[in-house]
């Protein structure tokens, strides 16, 4: 098996991986194949699982099945894109301040506290009342609440990083600061930073889920899971599965994350000593 596929010799890569495969499947393929539209009623409201509804209907009388197949792509999309954002804003803060050493450190960090003083959600549901709830807006704030924790990550890892020996004699080699960063100490950083984007990407589908069970996001016809479970939540002791499905989705999503990223960086990590190792004798 190739190195870069070291992860699914573990048992949770492969659950995981296993779990990713799934849900990204119901996801992306689940539009074509549901059985009716997510926006047009098709029978009574709230009936229990039937031939033309094997989950049954909604509040609206719309089939359940239908919205679950059609919810996961803003759920994940959506959740994908903040985080990316995050990490190039995090990357850029987290690298310029470990690998500066001079006054820019403690003015970024500063910075960076700041933000981090704002409950997270509290923030989100601020900026969504101030801009809307366009998918943009969920974007960029979920982007900008993640990009201090992860900056200070990868502040941290690079300061242990950037006195190796390798980087030092990079720069004794009189290789530009961009250079160094992108050859000798990002890719020396990307364990710690893969198991951190595993978390992040974690809280990045639950804060945005919270927003829209709450009403404050995606809005009405759209399909997702999280609005899904907020809408049918008060009618739960007469179609359950409204509710319970795609709250399984959501879970499901979150575990198989979590499992794969751990085993990718621990894969990393294995293989992270000897890298290391030959660029510090170098």
């Amino acid at each position: 098996m190739s190195g870069r596929l070291r992860f699914l010799r573990t048992p949770s890569g492969v659950v995981g991986c296993a779990i990713l495969v799934f849900v990204l499947a119901v996801a992306i393929v689940g539009p074509y194949v549901a059985p009716h539209s997510p926006n047009q009623p098709i029978g009574a409201i709230l009936s229990g699982p039937s031939a033309s509804a094997p989950l049954g209907t909604d509040y609206l009388g719309r089939d359940v099945l239908s919205r679950l197949l059609y919810g996961g792509r803003s759920v994940i999309s959506i959740a994908v894109a903040a985080t990316a954002l995050a990490y190039v804003l995090g990357l850029a803060i987290g690298l310029t301040a470990g690998y500066s050493r001079s006054l820019v450190d403690p003015l970024l960090m500063r910075s960076v506290d700041v933000l981090l003083a704002f409950p997270p959600l509290l923030f989100l549901l601020v900026l969504i009342a101030g801009a809307g709830s366009s998918v943009a807006v969920l974007i960029v704030g979920v982007a900008v609440i993640q990009a201090p924790g992860i900056s200070r990550v990868v502040r941290t890892a690079t300061l242990e990083v950037s006195v190796r020996g390798y980087v030092e004699a990079a720069v004794a080699r009189g290789e530009r600061a961009t250079a160094v960063i992108g050859r000798e100490v990002l890719p020396n950083i990307l364990g710690p930073v893969l198991v951190d984007a595993g978390l992040r990407f974690t809280f990045s589908i639950l804060i945005l889920a919270s927003v829209n069970f709450l009403g404050l996001g995606l809005q009405p016809p759209n399909a997702n899971w999280a609005r899904t479970i907020g809408d049918n939540r008060q009618y739960i002791s007469l179609n359950y599965l409204a509710v319970v499905a795609p709250a399984a989705m959501i879970a499901l999503l979150t575990i198989g994350v979590n499992l794969t990223g751990d085993a990718i960086a621990r894969s990393l990590g294995r293989s992270y000593a000897p890298r290391v190792a030959r660029g510090a004798t170098a």
